[in-house]
C-alpha cells in the first residue's frame, strides 16, 4: 500500500466542525482507536444550483429520438436523465467538500476514507434537501525510533586455506578441457546415464520412467560408487534410488525422474542405469595463461598471486553477506522492538472492500498479520527516509540501469573502454520505463537507508566460521 505522509495526529482525536462559507460542514468524532468518522452534512444550497445548471448542459447535448439536438424539451431530459444527474452531482460535492477538509487538516490517514453503509440519506430529485455522507478514516499512529540505541553483530568470516584451494580448483575445473575416456576411474568423471524403470521382478517396467540425466560418480553414496569405477560406455547398473544417493543427492535425482520426493515409495523404485558417455574434465594449469582468464584485469603471473586474488574475491563475498546479514539484524529490530498502534477494524475492513476483488472475512484474518507487519515496516522505512532526507536522484536510477546492463554482460563492459554509447542509449530507454523506474526508486532508497543506518548503529565484531555463518543464514529469513 502506497504511503500517504502528512502531519502525524494525536492517538485520539477530538471532534471537530469544519465550516466553509457554504452550508456545507463537516463533523468529525472518534469511534475508536486511531478511528474516526466524517459527516459530510450539505444543504440544498450546496449542490442545487449545479445541478439544475449540468442538467441543462446535458439538455443541449443530449441525442433522444424524435427531437433535433438542442430541442429537447427539459422536463423530458429531467425525467430521462435528472436522477442520475441529481446523484452525481451530489455525489461530486460530497466528495469536494471531503478532500478540502482533509487537505485543510491535512489528517494522516491510511489509504482512503471508507463509506459507512446505510449512513447516507436517500437522493430524490423531486425532494431535495439536506443529505448526509458519512465516511471512516484509519489514523496512522505517531512513534520515535532511536537508531543509535540498536545493537548488530557484524560476522567477521574467516577465510580458510581449504576455502581458497577449493575454489581455486573449481576455478580450474569450470576453465578446463572436457575429455571423453573409455573408462570411468575416478570419482570426478562424469556419467551420461539413461534411467530405464524396473518393476519388481527386474523387467523394464511397461509405460514406466525413461529418462536421460548426467552425474558426477562422486554424486552417488559413497558404498555404491566402487560398483561404477571402472565401467565403460554401454555398461549397465541397477540402481535401487534409497540406496545408491544420500538424502541431498536422492532429492534431486527423484526430482530430474519426475518423482515426489513426499510420496510414498519414490526412493524404493529400481532403474537400470545405461552409460551412454563418459566425460572428464582436465584441470586447467595453474599458469599465466589461465591467470589472465580468470582475472583479465590483473597482471598476475605466480600461484601465490593468484591464490591471493582469489582470497581477496571470498573476502569481498563474505563482507557483502556479512553487510545484508546487519541491514537484516536492523530490520529485525526495528519491526520487533518499534511500538505503534493501528486502528484495527478499519486496516481489516480496508483489506476486505479495498482491494480490485473483495475478501472473505476468512481471507482477511489470514492475510492481515502479513499485511500488519508489510504496513508497519512501510511506516518505519518511510519516516527514516524522511527524518534522514534520504533522496533518490534521476542520475541514482540511470546508473543503477547502466550497473544491471552490466551484470547481464557478465562484467565485460570495461573492454569497450570509452566507447559506452550504447550503454547510455540502454540507461535511457530504461528511464522511460515506468516500471523499471519505480522499482528501482525503492531499491535504491533502501540501499540508502540502510547504508545510512550502518553508521548509527552499534556493530561489535565477532569472527565466525563460513559453515556457522551459513547456518545463521539458513535459520534467519525475513
Amino acid at each position: 500500500m502506497a504511503p500517504f505522509w502528512g502531519k502525524p495526529l494525536p492517538l485520539q482525536p477530538k471532534f471537530q466542525d469544519f465550516k466553509k462559507t457554504s452550508m456545507a460542514s463537516i463533523n468529525r468524532e472518534n469511534i475508536g482507536l486511531l478511528n474516526d468518522k466524517l459527516t459530510v452534512k450539505l444543504s440544498k444550497e450546496d449542490y442545487y444550483g449545479n445541478f439544475e445548471k449540468n442538467l441543462k448542459q446535458y439538455a443541449k447535448t443530449a441525442n433522444i429520438p424524435g427531437f433535433r439536438k438542442g430541442m429537447v424539451p427539459a422536463g423530458l431530459v429531467k425525467k430521462m436523465h435528472g436522477q442520475g444527474v441529481f446523484q452525481e452531482e451530489v455525489l461530486k460535492t460530497v466528495e469536494k467538500e471531503l478532500n478540502a477538509y482533509l487537505s485543510k487538516e491535512q489528517l494522516d490517514i491510511f489509504a482512503q476514507p471508507l463509506p459507512l453503509e446505510n449512513e447516507g440519506s436517500s437522493l430524490d430529485m423531486n425532494n431535495p434537501g439536506d443529505v448526509d455522507f458519512s465516511f471512516e478514516i484509519g489514523l496512522k499512529p505517531t512513534f520515535e525510533i532511536d537508531t543509535t540505541k540498536i545493537n548488530v553483530t557484524n560476522y567477521k568470516i574467516e577465510v580458510t586455506d581449504s576455502m581458497v584451494q577449493e575454489e581455486v580448483e573449481r576455478l580450474q575445473t569450470r576453465n578446463g578441457n572436457m575429455t571423453e575416456p573409455e573408462t570411468a576411474s575416478t570419482e570426478e568423471h562424469v556419467l551420461n546415464v539413461t534411467f530405464t524403470e524396473l518393476d519388481a521382478d527386474g523387467n523394464m517396467l511397461e509405460n514406466g520412467i525413461n529418462k536421460a540425466n548426467s552425474l558426477l560418480i562422486k554424486y552417488f553414496a559413497e558404498g555404491f560408487r566402487a560398483q561404477l569405477i571402472g565401467k565403460k560406455i554401454d555398461d549397465i547398473v541397477d540402481v535401487h534410488l534409497a540406496t545408491a544417493f544420500e538424502d541431498k543427492e536422492r532429492e534431486v535425482v527423484l526430482s530430474d525422474l519426475g518423482l515426489n520426493k513426499d510420496e510414498a515409495g519414490s526412493a524404493d523404485k529400481t532403474f537400470k542405469m545405461t552409460i551412454t558417455k563418459i566425460g572428464f574434465v582436465e584441470k586447467a594449469a595453474l599458469d599465466a595463461s589461465f591467470f589472465a582468464t580468470v582475472y583479465p584485469n590483473n597482471e598476475i603471473t605466480t600461484e601465490e598471486d593468484f591464490k591471493a586474488a582469489v582470497k581477496a574475491e571470498i573476502e569481498t563475498h563474505f563482507a557483502q553477506q556479512a553487510r545484508n546479514q546487519i541491514h537484516d539484524q536492523v530490520y529485525h529490530h526495528l519491526i520487533d522492538h518499534t511500538n505503534m498502534e493501528f486502528p484495527e477494524s478499519f486496516l481489516k475492513r480496508w483489506l476486505q472492500v479495498g482491494g480490485e476483488k473483495p475478501k472473505t472475512l476468512a481471507e482477511t484474518e489470514a492475510e492481515y498479520p502479513s499485511f500488519l507487519n508489510q504496513l508497519k515496516w512501510t511506516l518505519i522505512s518511510s519516516k527514516l527516509i524522511v527524518d534522514n532526507k534520504v533522496e533518490v536522484q534521476p542520475e541514482d536510477i540511470r546508473d543503477f540501469a547502466k550497473m544491471q546492463l552490466f551484470s547481464y554482460m557478465g562484467g565485460q563492459l570495461g573492454a569497450l573502454g570509452d566507447n559506452q554509447q550504447w550503454v547510455d542509449d540502454y540507461a535511457n530507454r530504461m528511464m522511460q520505463d515506468k516500471k523499471f523506474v519505480e522499482d528501482s526508486y525503492h531499491r535504491i532508497s533502501a540501499d540508502k537507508l540502510f547504508t545510512l543506518l550502518e553508521t548509527q548503529v552499534k556493530a561489535t565484531d565477532e569472527v565466525i566460521t563460513a559453515e556457522a555463518f551459513a547456518e545463521k543464514l539458513h535459520h534467519h529469513h525475513h
